[in-house]
């Protein structure tokens, strides 16, 4: 029997069932195996030939770039291990179970009230971190840090009030926080939005791009002397974590010129576009500050990760029967919340990445941006504009910002 369904589908309904069904479906038919294997033995053996099948690849042309894929997809589906010994299905508490590092460290995560943020916050409090804790929701967070107490009653954590959509309201966090003299030892950027109707920051840009990663942008800026300053006093160094997307590929072209376009024009908003260029500021910015960093010869990195096909609060714009579907279509790709916090947690706490900065994570292990995420201009270009951008300047509108184009 078959079925027709018909459905109106806005672009970024369409772009998000496309990804899905794309990967859902990558893989080819094949018969089921005339002997059954064991299931004990099943994930080694599947491991084991596709680790051989990527020698291949890397040393015959003749690998096109879909078997590449297609190969990658069944290492994330079957959950193998990477160099770093981990893989898709590895939980933040895995990561970081040998982790002792993390006993006398201050951390800030953003985004932490629910979702990956919530399950890295809860992990670091394991861990032994102090915790901070910056939130629009203060009801929410401290919800939150009443779970974690009473799974870890000895852990510190410690609530403020932050809006990242604010770059005011940025400005009075930090000065908060400085008025705490608390060290600072890892900043994770994980708060993320994905707005389906186009929205105005009050600092007059698109609301996307303002909370994940301008407000961002401006709150490392002013953090990055206290991480500096710990890390020579403790020597034990900096880590800041940038969560992205692996949606960053989605876009290319020019990301100032479509941020202007997208921020002007509300008819030339898509709510995928905005959000795949957020994600593209966070790999670049990243990489511009490690260079910057290194320059400096401070005791801090960074790095950025994309945590995985997980359905977290994110979406909670996008209630309705397409994305119901579109994620029970997508069932054996989404990651649990506990496996899709592992990236941010191995990066941040894993001392074997010590000086390890500028780079892109994915399932715990080192991964490749896109060629746009990765151009030294673009990112060089992209800094210039951000710190026009976060200035105490007022600005009406992109059009002065033109020589940046």
């Amino acid at each position: 029997m078959q079925f027709s369904l018909s459905l109106s589908l806005s672009l970024s309904q369409q772009d998000h069932l496309i990804f899905f069904l794309r990967f859902r479906y990558l893989l080819p038919y094949s018969p089921a195996p005339t002997t059954p294997i064991k299931p004990q033995n099943f994930k080694s053996s599947v491991c084991g030939v596709v680790s051989s099948l990527c020698y291949t690849a890397a040393a015959h042309s003749q690998f096109t770039v879909d078997k590449l894929k297609m190969i990658e997809m069944i290492k994330y589906l079957i959950g193998c291990a990477g160099a770093s010994g981990y893989g898709s299905k590895s939980t933040a508490e895995q990561v970081t179970d040998d982790c002792h590092r993390l006993c006398s460290c201050t951390a800030i995560i953003t985004g932490a009230t629910s979702g990956i943020g919530a399950e890295t916050a809860r992990v670091l409090a394991k861990r032994g971190a102090r915790l901070i804790l910056p939130a629009r929701n203060l009801k929410a967070a401290e919800e939150n840090k009443a779970r974690i107490l009473s799974e870890f009653p000895d852990s510190e954590i410690i609530v403020m009030t932050l809006d990242l959509s604010s770059l005011h309201s940025v400005r009075s966090f930090v000065s908060d926080f400085e008025a705490l003299n608390l060290p600072l030892n890892l900043l994770i950027n994980n708060a993320g939005k994905f707005s389906q109707n186009h929205c105005i920051s009050e600092d007059g840009m698109e609301m996307t791009f303002a909370t994940n990663y301008l407000g961002h942008f401006l709150l490392t800026e002013l953090l990055m002397k206290n991480m500096i300053e710990t890390a020579n006093i403790t020597c034990v160094q900096g880590r800041i974590v940038n969560v992205s997307s692996g949606i960053h590929t989605w876009f290319s072209g020019d990301l100032i010129r479509s941020l202007g376009r997208i921020t002007r024009d509300k008819s030339q908003y898509d709510a995928t576009r905005a959000y795949a260029i957020s994600k593209l500021a966070n790999v670049l910015h990243t990489k511009e500050l490690a260079r910057r960093l290194k320059q400096m010869e401070a005791n801090v990195t960074v790095n950025c990760v994309h945590p995985g096909i997980v359905r977290t609060g994110l979406t909670r714009d996008h209630k309705g029967f397409v994305t119901d579907l579109v994620f029970f279509l997508s069932s054996k790709l989404l990651k649990t919340i506990p496996q899709a916090a592992a990236t941010t947690c191995y990066v941040a706490s894993d001392p074997r990445l010590r000086n390890v900065s500028g780079k892109y994570f994915a399932d715990c292990n080192e991964a490749s941006a896109s060629k746009l995420a990765c151009d030294p201009e673009e990112g060089a270009r992209l800094w210039s504009f951000s710190k026009i951008m976060v200035s105490r300047e007022p600005r009406s509108d992109f059009s002065s910002f033109h020589g940046l184009y």
